[in-house]
């Protein structure tokens, strides 16, 4: 099973030393891992079959846009 961004966060806390830049390093990591699973959800599901709503309207988009769009 593939890990989580959640599971490698708080793996990733619990074992390694608990200064601000090592948690922020971590941090990073997780997020980045996140923005991954989203884009692959979203380029493996049914939504990329679709026009994607966005403001009204509807457009096709790829799923890097879709993220920046949804999540940034």
């Amino acid at each position: 099973m593939k890990q989580t961004a959640v599971d490698y966060l708080f793996q990733e806390l619990w074992d390694r030393p608990k200064d601000k830049l090592t948690w922020y390093k971590i941090a990073g990591d997780a997020k980045d891992m996140e923005k991954d699973q989203i884009i692959d959800a979203y380029d493996s599901g049914e939504a990329n079959q679709y026009s994607y709503e966005h403001k009204g309207g509807y457009k096709d988009i790829s799923p890097e846009q879709y993220y920046n769009e949804t999540y940034e």
